[in-house]
Formats: structure tokens, C-alpha cells, sequence
């Protein structure tokens, strides 16, 4: 599956957004890539976990970890194509915790899965859960690496598209200055 065949389902889809979108590092941008409405089509989730999956078997993971919201239904398609257990970790009072029974062992062997990678703060958040029990990260993945590369995050990123969409500074973003309404569509609350 190539890049641009990736690029394509999400504009098909309606998940390739435009407009004026503040994202969740606080930053604005004209653009969004809405993962939800790309996995409201169990297909292109199926697809997108299997050739994630190629990537990373050779490493062996034990089970993949995922931050809620945007990254469970990849995280689970992904152990379920690398045969291995699913797991995610979601918010309590603004820190990512495991809960309803989830929880990682030393040795375990984990692969941080993600829908769309920005500045990977969510990604960083549940390694600190990994790091606080001994569990091995082994792979950070995602279906679209939007900072172009340029994140900052303790493995390599295997993702199935990269892209560099433009950012502003909400002190300095143009689209404000046009007057343009911004919108916050992601589900973890703004940065300060």
C-alpha cells in the first residue's frame, strides 16, 4: 500500500479536512486528518493494521498499547494483525492511566500505536506507563506521521504516510487575523 494510495482514502473518506483547526499542542493549522471518519470503514482500518503489522512482526511484541481515543481502534486492528493482546490507556484528572482491568508486565514487549502523530505528546504519555513497570517499547507506530518527521520521540516512527502540514502559532496564525472561525475537532484537551 503506498503512500498516496493512503492520501487518497483519507480525501475519499472526507478525513483529509480544511478550514481553520486548532489542534491539541495548541498550535493552528489549516489542515486535520480526522482518523475517525477513515475507520468508520472497518476495510481501510483492516488494510492500514496488516501493513503496520508487516513492519513490525519481526520485532515479536507481546501487545500494543494505545493512547484513547484516536488510537484504540488502530492499536486493536494492529494486535489483532500481529496476533498479540490490545491495550490502551486513556486520561484520569489530565494523566494517561491504564484501567478496566489493562495493565503491563515487566518484559512485555510493546509497540505504542497511535492514529495520527503531531508532536507525539500521547505517544511520550503512555511510554511513561511502560518505563514505570519495566515493559520493553519496542516500536512507536502510526497510520500518519503529520510533523513531516520532525517529532521527537525515544524510537523511530513507523507510520504509513508522512506528511508536513503546516502549523501557526495561535499569537501569530493568519488564519485568525482573516477572521477565519477555528475549530477544535481532536478529543484531548488543548495545551496551555
Amino acid at each position: 500500500m503506498k503512500p498516496t494510495e493512503i492520501a487518497e482514502i483519507f480525501r475519499q473518506t472526507g478525513a483529509f479536512l480544511e478550514g481553520h483547526f486548532i489542534l491539541s499542542s495548541g498550535l493552528h493549522s489549516p489542515n486535520y486528518m480526522q482518523c475517525a471518519k477513515v475507520l468508520q470503514h472497518p476495510e481501510h482500518g483492516d488494510r492500514f493494521a496488516k501493513v503496520l503489522a508487516t513492519k513490525l512482526e519481526s520485532l515479536k511484541p507481546t501487545v500494543v498499547l494505545a493512547p484513547a481515543l484516536g488510537g484504540i481502534l488502530v492499536g486493536y486492528e494492529l494486535a489483532r494483525a500481529l496476533k498479540t493482546r490490545s491495550i490502551f490507556a486513556e486520561r484520569v484528572e489530565g494523566k494517561m492511566s491504564l484501567r478496566r482491568g489493562q495493565e503491563l508486565s515487566k518484559g512485555d514487549r510493546v509497540v505504542l500505536c497511535e492514529d495520527v502523530v503531531t508532536t507525539g505528546k500521547s505517544i511520550k504519555e503512555v511510554e511513561a506507563l511502560c518505563l514505570e513497570v519495566g515493559a520493553e517499547v519496542v516500536a512507536m507506530a502510526a497510520i500518519v506521521d503529520r510533523s513531516g518527521g520532525k517529532w521527537a520521540l525515544s524510537k523511530p516512527l513507523t507510520s504509513l504516510l508522512s506528511m508536513e502540514l503546516v502549523t501557526h502559532d495561535p499569537a501569530n496564525c493568519p488564519l485568525c487575523k482573516s477572521g477565519s472561525p477555528a475549530v477544535k475537532p481532536g478529543s484531548r484537551p488543548t495545551a496551555a
